[in-house]
């Protein structure tokens, strides 16, 4: 089930500055990477990603890299991956917080997420790199925010592809409810996985504070129960 595209049109202002913004930010980031030598590519994730070993021992960027983490990735794959969700999801969640504060919660939801990936694997040498953490973020504000907004996905049904729009509430509950197992599996029995459940968790933890990063228009019409 892979989002193509939000249905619903923004309320407050046309263009999503923010999140093409940064769309192009990551991009050029991972451009730089790809231009690095293997080595010191390593070297720069092992430093400046979220590394549980080296925050612990105050070695490395240290706390600082829970937020470096978020700009980093790991390949083509995983930055298109990251950002055609956060294309999909940050659209409206940015037309109801404004670019500013959007931009704010975007850092606390991925600072969020790494901090948690630390959390439960305090010893765990592995750089903990991608924006996923801050998107599941992005994705449980508007879960939040319009939990009865359609997204357009795509499936394969005997390889036949579809597009059905989908309620958001139901999407974002979904890519929620299937990090749990894994999540509880690596922090149970040390199993290693390739991506960061406990990061996607931590992240969308994060859409509870959404609220305060809203326009004070979207917030009053939030808390009237009125469409935002």
């Amino acid at each position: 089930m892979i989002p193509i595209n939000d249905t619903e049109p923004n309320r407050y202002s046309r263009f999503p500055v923010m999140t093409v913004g940064l769309i192009v930010v990551n991009t050029l980031i991972l451009i730089w990477e790809l231009s690095l030598p293997y080595g010191e590519l390593r070297s720069l994730f092992k430093v400046y990603g979220a590394t549980s070993s080296l925050i612990f021992n105050r070695q490395g960027a240290g706390v600082i890299s829970v937020i470096t983490s978020t700009f980093l990735h790991g390949g083509i794959m995983h930055l298109v991956g990251n950002m055609f969700f956060l294309w999909v999801f940050g659209r409206r969640v940015e037309d109801a917080c404004g670019p500013i504060r959007y931009m704010a919660y975007y850092v606390l939801a991925g600072t969020t997420a790494s901090l948690i990936t630390v959390l439960t694997g305090p010893n765990d040498p592995r750089p903990g790199i991608g924006a996923s953490g801050a998107i599941f973020g992005v994705m449980g504000a508007y879960f939040v925010l319009f939990p009865g907004g359609r997204i357009r996905t795509l499936w394969f049904i005997s390889f036949i592809p579809t597009w059905p729009k989908i309620r958001a509430f139901w999407f974002v509950l979904y890519y929620l409810l299937i990090q749990i197992p894994p999540a509880i599996d690596t922090y149970v029995h040390g199993s290693q996985y390739g991506i960061g459940h406990w990061a996607h968790l931590g992240g969308f933890f994060a859409c509870i504070f959404i609220p305060l990063f809203m326009r004070p228009e979207a917030f009053a019409r939030y808390m009237s129960d009125a469409p935002v």
